[in-house]
């Protein structure tokens, strides 16, 4: 039995690490773009310094399952492609190639290992009195100019977003800009339409809707809402998002050979995140051994319960949701919130690695 697994991020090393555990004569090879695991959930302190971000998959992988370190071209009928000409044949194979980050032309992405390194190569260049912009309001943006703000108190940070922490309860809201008016970072509730190059080759203007140039020294795009075309390219369906198209039981309803996780996935009601990615994984890989069984897989449903946004290393909110994931008047702030997050992020790590869920 081949099993092909594309991507090693959260989902596709846990679900090739479960599979590894629940089969025995599977044979599992993994492919990924570069010989690394990312903890994608720590960018924003890569960025920073603060925390290295990758440890090599040799590491993170069981012993039994190789690895395979390419770019897959395409995926389909019980074959995939690489770039260099390659082709692996699989009777099953895992889809878990994750988000991407599609950056506004002048700046840098922070939600890619490659934008993260060069982001963090320019900021430690970056003299004191520096103005850094980071470019989005959600999450991802608040955590980035958090961590750089703190870890470096020399320069000066603004955050533009159309709504800084929109989508938290009133409390959380409220209680996410005090923690970054705290780490002296700018709040600016603006829609970014150009960043124009100036007299260096990162330096620049961040030009607003309502008309407002900002001189800016480096600016970060905080924004991931794309996803890699391999699906669509491979002639999977797609919907709207480029997500893979799933049944109840997160197989391609393109193709029932291939198992689909993760931010690639389109299941209804999934928003981006490993608190996402890792109990599909786990799910998958359980469906997978089932079938291998002669047993009916079962559907997947996931409840949410919090969303935890970090504050720099000392400060962070987490919000308490539903289980559809909108959100509750309730919400934890500062040392519980901060145990709540790295507690996550350390086991998050954890479970990819083991392949056993810690939920």
């Amino acid at each position: 039995m081949k099993v092909v697994v594309i991507g090693s991020g959260y989902a596709g090393t846990l679900a090739a690490n479960r599979v590894a555990r629940k089969t025995i004569d599977a044979e599992i090879t993994v492919i990924n773009p570069r010989p690394d695991f990312v903890e994608r959930v720590r960018l924003h302190q890569q960025i920073a310094g603060t925390y290295s971000a990758t440890t090599p998959l040799a590491e993170v992988l069981r012993e039994d399952i190789a690895l395979r370190v390419g770019t897959v071209e395409k995926i389909g009928n019980g074959t995939v492609a690489l770039a260099d000409g390659e082709r692996i044949d699989f009777d099953y194979a895992f889809l878990a190639v994750g988000s991407t980050v599609t950056p506004m032309p002048g700046t840098i992405p922070v939600g890619t290992w490659e934008g993260a390194q060069q982001a963090r190569a320019v900021l430690t260049a970056l003299p004191a009195g520096s103005q850094i912009t980071v470019i989005g309001g959600g999450p991802t943006g608040i955590e980035t100019a958090s961590e750089i703000a703190e870890a470096r108190p020399d320069v000066r940070v603004r955050l533009v977003g159309s709504s800084v922490g929109g989508g938290l309860s009133e409390g959380a809201f409220r209680r996410v800009r005090a923690g970054l008016e705290r780490l002296t970072v700018e709040i600016v509730d603006d829609e970014v339409v150009e960043v124009g190059s100036g007299a260096g080759q990162l330096e620049g203007v961040v030009r607003l809707r309502s008309g407002w140039d900002l001189a800016s020294d480096l600016t970060l795009w905080a924004i991931v809402s794309d996803v890699p075309d391999l699906a669509a390219r491979s002639g999977l369906e797609v919907d709207a998002r480029g997500r893979a198209v799933v049944d109840e039981f997160l197989r391609s309803v393109s193709d029932e050979r291939i198992f689909v996780v993760g931010d690639c996935a389109a299941v209804p009601g999934a928003r981006f995140a490993c608190y996402t990615a890792l109990p599909q994984a786990i799910h998958a890989a359980d469906n997978f051994a089932r079938l291998l069984k002669g047993r009916k897989p079962k559907p997947h449903s996931f409840p949410y319960w919090n969303r935890g946004i970090s504050l720099g290393r000392a400060d962070a909110v987490t919000q308490f949701t539903r289980a559809d994931d909108s959100v509750r008047r309730t919400y934890l702030a500062g040392r519980g919130a901060v145990v709540l997050k790295e507690m996550g992020a350390h086991s998050a790590f954890s479970t990819a690695r083991a392949g056993v869920s810690s939920f």
